[in-house]
């Protein structure tokens, strides 16, 4: 039985026993990007890791870790269950498509990762050099079926939003367009505009620039309603292909197994980046939307996207490559 001095200092050691185990964080935090610098989830991953890393008393070190379209960068998060200074930037890529495309997959999209927050979507542009004499996605389905096979498009991957997003156009139109996968969008845009391929499935904030300097030309834009950034530019739907409706989406995510204080501490520094109007006009400035889904809304998300995906690539019999 505790006397009632015993009683007392473990009563007043309890505080500091829990502030010990909340304590975090520690020590610099890892932000894997399983995509290569100066594509669109680096973008934002590195605006954000700006933001936090003024808030948390803690630097935060971002890791470019490509390959197989956002898998190889997601498995390390996959592996690492409990470490709560390991995050990343989760993806249509990694956690929608890629886990129903291909075979084997090292993890479960689902229950291998904690889901914190969606934070920004934004479209797929269809887009030609500059310098090309197609003016519109009508124009270039015409070359295409007047020409079968000889269209190429580029993406920065396999497995891609991008990517699926010309698959979904061919089926939709019955024409062949041949994917030139890359690693990475920088190489794809290169081989655009010097002419080796005919056309480009790129995310806006990749691409916005390129086509502000007229260096590229948007044909196109995925989602279900003309992008603020491209007013001009139509969406498939209105250039009259129907059923041709996606949405990049990218989201934060850490390790399987991590305490649920540290979870709601991030899922609220993150709201607070998105809500912030230092954020909100980096992300304007680019094409992105913040995202408004927090840690529930977010994992349902990823739920219905595995579902999407895995009828339209059945459907339309679509393989990676």
């Amino acid at each position: 039985m505790l006397s009632r001095r015993n009683f007392l200092i473990a009563a007043s050691a309890a505080p500091a026993i829990a502030n010990a185990q909340t304590a975090w964080p520690t020590k610099p935090i890892r932000w894997i990007v399983n995509f290569p610098p100066a594509g669109a989830a680096d973008i934002l991953s590195r605006t954000l890791a700006e933001w936090f890393g003024t808030r948390l008393g803690q630097p935060i070190v971002v890791e470019n870790k490509p390959g197989a379209g956002g898998l190889l960068g997601a498995d390390i998060l996959a592996k690492a269950k409990g470490d709560t200074h390991l995050v990343m930037m989760s993806s249509a890529a990694s956690h929608g498509i890629g886990p129903v495309l291909y075979r084997d997959v090292p993890y479960d999209a689902l229950a291998d990762f904690t889901h914190i927050q969606l934070v920004g979507t934004f479209p797929t542009v269809l887009a030609v050099s500059g310098t090309s004499p197609i003016k519109s996605a009508k124009e270039l389905i015409d070359q295409a079926r007047a020409e079968p096979g000889k269209v190429t498009y580029g993406s920065g991957g396999n497995g891609t939003m991008n990517h699926l997003t010309g698959q979904l156009l061919a089926a939709k139109t019955g024409v062949t367009l041949t994917h030139i996968p890359y690693r990475g969008s920088a190489p794809a845009m290169n081989d655009l505009m010097g002419g080796q391929i005919v056309a480009l499935m790129e995310s806006l904030p990749t691409a916005i620039g390129y086509f502000s300097s007229g260096r590229m030309r948007p044909l196109a834009v995925s989602e279900d309603q003309r992008s603020p950034t491209l007013p001009d530019v139509p969406t498939f739907r209105e250039a009259g292909f129907e059923g041709v409706v996606t949405t990049n989406w990218f989201g934060f995510s850490a390790t399987a197994g991590l305490p649920p204080e540290i979870a709601k501490r991030w899922e609220s520094e993150i709201q607070t980046a998105l809500k912030s109007d230092e954020v909100k006009e980096k992300f304007a400035r680019i094409g992105v939307r913040p995202g408004t889904m927090g840690s529930e809304a977010y994992t349902a998300l990823i739920r219905s996207e595995l579902d999407r995906w895995r009828e339209v690539i059945r459907a339309g019999n679509i393989r990676a490559d």
